[in-house]
């Protein structure tokens, strides 16, 4: 039988968007630390399956969707790990229902409602530092609240939650939403 492995589906901003926010990774990484990682918006959570049936479900899934918008709200922190400090997303219509096409395709169920966002630091930080971290956001790259652009690629990364470096995380697939 083939083995399984955690896998996740994301949302990859075009690429100005990528390098304003690796930019900004950067800077935050080199104050606070944490793990180096892509940005994106995760559509759906860690979710165990073997890779050929994630192939075939993040193509499928794919096939019939149309690019999007995505409207940064605010730069925001949170109370985990994987939610450090992050741009928090307007909770659009075509968001939410990207996100929940996806999860039916995966047979995912989430034990919390969707949060969409996209996040800037990983780390287990107090709230003072997470306060200065949220600072450094705003004071690097004031115009991120607020920024609209266009989603046109879903990747299907392999992200075993366990680890913390996030070293064994990787890309197995990209898939470009075709406008009708």
């Amino acid at each position: 039988m083939a083995s399984e492995a955690v896998y996740s589906v994301w949302a990859i901003p075009p690429e100005d968007v990528d390098v304003r926010c690796a930019n900004v990774m950067t800077a935050l990484r080199s104050d606070f630390g944490g793990p180096h990682f892509q940005p994106h918006i995760t559509l759906v959570g860690a979710i165990k399956l073997t890779a050929d049936d994630a192939l075939a479900k993040i193509r499928s899934a794919s096939q019939a969707l149309r690019p999007f918008n995505v409207t940064v709200d605010r730069v925001a922190t949170g109370t985990f790990f994987y939610q450090c400090v992050y741009l928090l997303l307007r909770p659009d219509l075509h968001l939410l229902e990207t996100s929940a096409h996806y999860c039916t395709h995966f047979g995912y169920a989430s034990s919390t409602p969707y949060m969409p966002h996209l996040s800037l630091l990983y780390g287990d930080l107090s709230d003072e530092e997470k306060q200065k971290a949220q600072e450094r956001v705003n004071a690097i790259d004031n115009a991120l609240a607020g920024l609209t652009f266009e989603i046109t690629r879903v990747a299907l990364y392999k992200t075993d939650t366990e680890d913390k470096t996030l070293k064994s995380w990787e890309k197995i697939a990209e898939c470009t939403l075709t406008p009708n």
